[in-house]
């Protein structure tokens, strides 16, 4: 496929000119994780192989101490059955870009369960510990905007929503170092969320269209009790009389 032919090329080129270790692990590992045949892993097999290819002439303009990143997975969402996982890339000093998506398709056809929602949000973040040479750790605030399909029926009505929903809010957040490279950030957002989901009733083997409604309210939109995986030279947390 030519989009698979390009990415391959980018991920060599990033490859080749980025002097980083770290970087070049990360774009080798997700080229292979791009080569899979599923055409869901192929999609978020590239849209984690670009995002380290853009940031790939700016470690290397820079020493490679200034490449911070985070791999992140929300376990609130993994408690849920839903698989998830997020990307932070260090932007500027104090600032910080993550982008996070979900994907479960869980369904019992014989007892009418369907636990099914995808999605994902691409959140700007300001961190308030000035003091510190890293943005990643501490409070910090942010943008964030965000879109998402679901359906959920567990054996009575069930709540379907085949567009997509959108949403953007503000959220405030504490990054906590619990290892030399692992955080558990704790965020919570309130936002907008707009779009339309109808009900139905599973009815031997249909599923009966009962009405139409619009969900366009204000209210929490975004909870995450996330486990960071810190990658960079220069990213470890450090504790206070720690090794420098």
């Amino acid at each position: 496929m030519y989009w698979l032919s390009i990415a391959a090329i980018l991920a060599f080129y990033s490859i080749i000119k980025c002097k980083c270790l770290d970087v070049k692990y990360y774009v080798c590992r997700c080229t292979f994780f791009v080569s899979r045949r599923s055409p869901y892993f192929r999609v978020i097999g590239l849209y984690f192989l670009l995002l380290p290819f853009f940031t790939a002439v700016s470690a290397q303009e820079k020493d490679c101490s200034s490449f911070y990143m985070g791999v992140r997975s929300n376990m609130l969402y993994d408690a849920l059955l839903v698989p998830n996982i997020g990307v932070e890339l260090y932007w500027k000093q104090n600032w910080s870009v993550a982008c996070n998506w979900m994907y479960a398709w869980w369904k019992n056809d014989h007892r009418h369960h369907y636990w099914r929602v995808y999605g994902g949000d691409l959140e700007v973040r300001y961190w308030l510990n000035k003091a510190a040479e890293k943005p990643q750790k501490g409070h910090h605030i942010g943008l964030y905007g965000q879109m998402l399909t679901y359906d959920f029926e567990l054996g009575g009505e069930g709540v379907l929503a085949d567009k997509w929903t959108y949403g953007c809010g503000v959220s405030y957040g504490y990054s906590l170092p619990v290892a030399r490279r692992l955080n558990i950030d704790f965020t919570a957002g309130v936002g907008y969320l707009h779009g339309l989901y109808k009900k139905y009733l599973p009815v031997d083997n249909h599923y009966v269209w009962q009405s139409t409604h619009k969900r366009s309210c204000i209210f929490p939109t975004k909870v995450e009790i996330s486990l960071v995986w810190l990658i960079g030279n220069e990213n470890p947390t450090r504790k206070r009389g720690g090794r420098r």
